[in-house]
């Protein structure tokens, strides 16, 4: 175990990961980036259009990411390119355990983010980020005027429909596995979107997602 202790140790390089990197480094905090990933930037590369970052409008997700790398280099941050396995406290700091060695830091930040919960059908992959979405507050804007579906019957896929019929879906549809007495949501939530006129098609499960001529689903 080295003998060195960090300021702060941010595991995981997306852009809440780099946004505390970047204030660190301002800040003179000695800091070190753990990312399992050779390349920076988190699920945000595997976004095909952003057009709700101020000053970009419609840049593409892997680009920037690369901005937001870009950014921390210039700063001189320190990255690591390792798997954490294990975080404990001990005498006013923290050990870090990952594959390769054992680190130590005053602080740490955990921004390791989430991942969606997918379909696994085919076409979902190709399609990602050409009609396929996993944030209706994020991409509602493309489907404006556009028939919707939004897969799922808990609260999150309430909040998702109603959001998409708020930013100007022509239609959209809750397509759910079970029956509708088996939504899994609170009522209030399917009551508020049936007053919004959402859709709700029950005992559905989508098998595949196609494309049309323009490449888009």
């Amino acid at each position: 175990m080295t003998s060195h202790i960090y300021d702060l140790i941010i595991i995981g390089s997306g852009p809440a990961g780099l946004a505390a990197a970047v204030y660190a480094q301002r800040a003179c905090l000695d800091t070190l980036i753990i990312e399992r990933s050779t390349v920076s930037g988190g699920q945000i590369l595997n976004t095909y259009e952003v057009d709700n970052y101020p000053g970009l409008p419609g840049i593409n997700g892997f680009e920037l990411g690369m901005k937001f790398r870009e950014h921390a280099d210039k700063l001189s941050c320190e990255f690591k390119v390792a798997e954490v396995l294990s975080i404990q406290e001990k005498d006013g700091h923290f050990l870090i355990q990952t594959e390769k060695e054992k680190l130590q830091a005053r602080t740490v930040i955990v921004a390791t983010g989430a991942y969606h919960a997918k379909l696994n059908v085919p076409g979902e992959e190709e399609f990602a980020g050409k009609g396929v979405s996993y944030c209706a507050t994020c991409d509602g804007a493309f489907f404006r005027g556009k028939v919707t579906a939004v897969v799922g019957g808990g609260n999150v896929a309430m909040d998702a429909a109603r959001s998409a019929i708020r930013l100007g879906a022509e239609e959209v549809y809750v397509l759910y596995r079970r029956s509708f007495e088996e939504i899994p949501a609170r009522q209030e939530e399917v009551q508020h979107a049936q007053e919004e006129q959402i859709r709700f098609q029950t005992l559905t499960n989508p098998v595949e997602i196609l494309g049309s001529d323009d490449g888009n689903v």
